[in-house]
């Protein structure tokens, strides 16, 4: 079987874990947490970088720093992960869903301003397969109304929208490092706060809710509980995986990119014979290759095509089920609008496997059971 997804291993990991150890301080906030810091910081173009244990942390932190309470409304889109949504919603935040765009997994940006109400503090957006939401629309719209933009950069990692990198752009920021995702450390994440306003105190939250950091560069004589906080950051075992994977990411990002094009030029036939829908390139977006999609007729057909590729020997998979639709928002909101552009991507998009060590000849062999199922 032709997995979905595998970690990749540069071979330095074990140095870098080793080396770790040897510095003495493998708890958290040591030498790699501050060498991953600086990186994305300098080669980004990124504010203020905290890693976390994962990017649901990440977006912890941003909901605190964004002083989201109970009866403020937090506008994220349906067609999403449930870690965009818990963060807001465990401080009693209401969530406003936004459906995507008709041709997009992305909010649709044209949708958003009707939502905005004088309750709305913070608009949280998805960067789907790494490919840019409309960011001047989104940034315009926040600013005109006083509110803050999340970027969930979740996917995102290397891509731009113009000439910013994701993650750049709006006030906060969350990346995923965990496994699936382009640059791996197993379970991590990061924020990034851009709003240099926000930067002190998310520091003080990113170290349990105290002035521990201050303590250590001599400002106080103790540490004490000053704001809320929680345990975020990951260990340093994590901070030096992570950081082998930086060194390699420029040769992580080509082999993903030969493996899409290897699918690309091979799946456009089934597009213009109208069986398939294949992702479009807009002119602000870069691809990061984290995702290879595409969209099948309808919802029997996408089922149908994941099965036999799976008796074939090759696992591809659906993604998202459309927060709307959960258990949890219709037994907590029965009223719950509906959002057909979210439907239509949940029921009819199918993922390739993609990762560093798939290899192109099981690429081409995906690429011809496609073929082959859809009677080419």
């Amino acid at each position: 079987m032709i997995p979905f997804n595998k970690p990749y291993l540069t071979g330095n990991e074990s140095k870098f874990i080793d080396t770790a150890f040897q510095k003495g301080k493998f708890s958290g906030n040591g030498y790699f947490t501050q060498k991953c810091h600086a990186f994305f910081e300098e080669a980004y173009d990124f504010g203020r970088c905290f890693l976390t244990n994962s990017a649901t942390n990440a977006l912890e932190m941003a909901a605190i720093l964004c002083e989201v309470s109970e009866g403020d409304e937090v506008i994220i889109p349906s067609y999403t992960f449930v870690s965009t949504a818990t963060p807001f919603a465990m401080r009693g935040t209401n969530i406003v869903f936004c459906d995507n765009s008709e041709n997009s997994p992305n909010i649709d940006a044209q949708q958003i301003e009707s939502l905005i109400t004088e309750k709305t503090k913070a608009i949280v957006i998805v960067h789907y397969a790494g490919m840019s939401c409309d960011m001047d629309t989104i940034m315009e719209l926040a600013e005109r109304h006083g509110i803050f933009v999340i970027e969930d950069a979740a996917h995102a990692i290397t891509s731009k929208h113009k000439d910013k990198y994701l993650g750049s752009i709006g006030h906060l920021a969350a990346i995923s490092f965990h496994e699936t995702k382009n640059i791996s450390c197993g379970q991590g994440g990061m924020l990034i706060v851009n709003d240099k306003t926000l930067c002190d105190r998310a520091e003080v939250v990113w170290a349990k809710g105290t002035n521990r950091l201050d303590m250590e560069r001599g400002k106080v004589s103790k540490y004490e509980w000053v704001d809320y906080g929680s345990n975020f950051y990951p260990s340093e075992i994590s901070a030096a995986l992570l950081y082998a994977q930086l060194e390699r990411i420029d040769f992580i990002q080509e082999k993903r990119k030969a493996i899409c094009d290897v699918y690309q030029s091979a799946l456009e036939q089934l597009e213009e014979k109208g069986l398939i829908e294949l992702p479009h390139q807009l002119p602000y977006q870069t691809n990061n290759y984290h995702i290879f999609y595409f969209l099948c007729q309808s919802n029997e057909i996408r089922d149908e095509l994941l099965e036999y590729l799976k008796t074939n020997g090759a696992l591809a998979v659906f993604h998202y089920l459309p927060l709307h639709r959960s258990p949890f928002i219709q037994e907590n909101d029965p009223t719950a609008k509906a959002f057909p552009n979210a439907d239509k991507f949940a029921e009819r998009t199918v993922r390739l496997p993609l990762y560093v060590d798939l290899e192109l000849e099981q690429v081409e062999k995906i690429s011809r059971l496609i073929l082959a199922f859809f009677g080419g």
